[in-house]
């Protein structure tokens, strides 16, 4: 089973950024705009897990998209 990618919507000085592997995917304004499009690349790069980080780096929200290797049980 391939390994599950991860992508994250981190804040960035007044902005926000979709980032992989620490390489910046796209920087937007708005931090919808930014889970938009991280959600689009997530969901075209399967099976994946889009991750929502706050200002203080902790996680707000995460999403899974395609077969997650890792279900819970029962």
């Amino acid at each position: 089973m391939p390994q599950r990618k991860i992508y994250r919507v981190v804040p960035a000085t007044g902005w926000w950024q979709v980032k992989h592997e620490g390489a910046v995917l796209s920087t937007h304004r708005l931090k919808q705009e930014a889970i938009d499009a991280g959600r689009k690349v997530a969901l075209d790069n399967q099976p994946s897990q889009l991750v929502l980080h706050r200002a203080d780096g902790t996680i707000e929200q995460e999403w899974t998209y395609g077969s997650d290797p890792y279900p819970p049980r029962g």
